[in-house]
């Protein structure tokens, strides 16, 4: 699964009372496009032969405990070489700048929704990934999370890619 507990170790949550306002809304529109123009950015992530295009996106939204604005970023850096061993395209996770203190983002890429469940299963099996739940949950660091799968739109800036 992605960088958080399992559907089955994380508490219920209303999908029809989860919603987001127009700052938030925002908020993810500008880390979606600070990723996507790094991506642009960086040479690694250009359409290579060999390589497979980011069809499908994980957006996370964390509400976090602001006083430990520190210990998520440790957990974020964390994820840094798990989520790529594990089959993810880890195109960034972002920090509240200003404004909001309580809420990040994360943005990672699957060539499908497919990949997406092997991933998911590859990180279960992972003894740092593991870990890196297990650090989350004692420090009570994320409060909640909110998962959407987002896809690129055609003719808009270049989209990341898969190794």
């Amino acid at each position: 699964m992605h960088p958080t507990p399992p559907l089955s170790d994380r508490p219920p949550t209303d999908s029809t009372t989860a919603h987001i306002g127009r700052r938030e809304a925002l908020g993810v529109l500008g880390a979606a496009s600070a990723a996507v123009a790094l991506g642009c950015a960086d040479s690694s992530t250009m359409p290579t032969p060999g390589r497979t295009s980011v069809n499908v996106t994980c957006l996370i939204r964390y509400e976090i405990d602001p006083y430990q604005r520190d210990a998520f970023k440790e957990y974020a850096q964390n994820w840094g070489p798990i989520i790529p061993r594990c089959g993810g395209h880890l195109i960034g996770y972002f920090l509240p700048h200003e404004g909001t203190n309580n809420v990040a983002w994360a943005l990672i890429g699957f060539d499908s929704l497919a990949s997406y469940e092997a991933y998911r299963t590859r990180l279960r099996a992972d003894p740092e990934g593991r870990a890196n739940f297990t650090m989350a949950q004692a420090k009570r660091l994320i409060l909640r999370e909110d998962r959407s799968f987002v896809e690129g739109v055609e003719g808009a800036p270049p989209r990341a890619t898969l190794p």
